[in-house]
């Protein structure tokens, strides 16, 4: 899970990433001192999860929250000011800690990270396509009228992606990001930057390297899932 951390004060940032250091689930993927630097870092990680600060020059972190347009990181207020933590609660913010930050308040937060976005996945699964839909796939000349389940694996090449099903691997002119908005993430897994597997094709599983797992599907294909992938599949698949 990746995590942005945005406060105006160096040292409060530093002892944030000392601290979640103890969470081997969250990457930290970059920092920002003001809403402005924010904004352009949000759009460049596209962060998960989002530790933000209240009063820094220029905007509130309150402000910035309100004019993110969405889809908006799970947010948790690091701050030194507790008036503010009725209009963070209204904005949907995960939790609101005061500095300087309790380290078994911050364990309390990012555990219930896991079922906040079980339960985001489950609310947003209406609109998604479901295993027994059929959709229509052309290559060239070639036409296919497939089941989404029969889809194995989705594959970015470029601004394409090739769909793996049956015995057929058609390129289409779609970037994986667009496709997978449409997946169902109960079914399908984004296993690393290039591929989405679907998640009742895996035929086998084992531990890789840096903590990683190899995917084996039907079929025979091998898929890698990083230590950060590999946490968050472990988490959503156990009991």
């Amino acid at each position: 899970m990746k995590a942005l951390l945005v406060d105006d004060e160096r040292l409060a940032r530093s002892e944030l990433r000392r601290l979640l250091g103890a969470f081997p689930e969250i990457e930290i993927a970059g920092e920002a001192s003001n809403p402005r630097q924010a904004r352009e870092k949000l759009g460049e990680l596209k962060p998960d999860l989002l530790f933000l600060d209240v009063q820094m020059p220029g905007e509130t972190g309150i402000e910035l929250l309100q004019s993110l347009a969405p889809p908006v990181p799970h947010v948790i207020f690091t701050t030194a000011y507790d008036e503010f933590a009725v209009k963070a609660f209204e904005l949907n913010a995960l939790d609101y800690l005061l500095k300087p930050v309790d380290p078994s308040r911050l364990a309390a937060a990012v555990g219930r990270l896991p079922q906040v976005r079980r339960e985001a996945a489950s609310k947003a699964s209406a609109g998604f396509l479901q295993t027994t839909d059929k959709v229509f796939v052309r290559e060239g000349e070639k036409c296919w009228f497939v089941e989404v389940g029969q889809i194995r694996m989705l594959e970015s090449e470029g601004n394409y992606t090739r769909v793996h099903f049956g015995d057929a691997q058609p390129q289409l002119f779609r970037s994986l990001n667009s496709m997978e908005e449409r997946l169902d993430p109960k079914v399908f897994f984004r296993a690393n930057r290039r591929q989405i597997i679907n998640i009742s094709c895996i035929s086998r599983i084992e531990p890789w390297f840096s903590s990683g797992l190899l995917v084996e599907l039907k079929g025979g294909a091998k898929v890698e899932l990083s230590r950060r992938q590999a946490q968050e599949f472990r988490e959503r698949m156990s009991l």
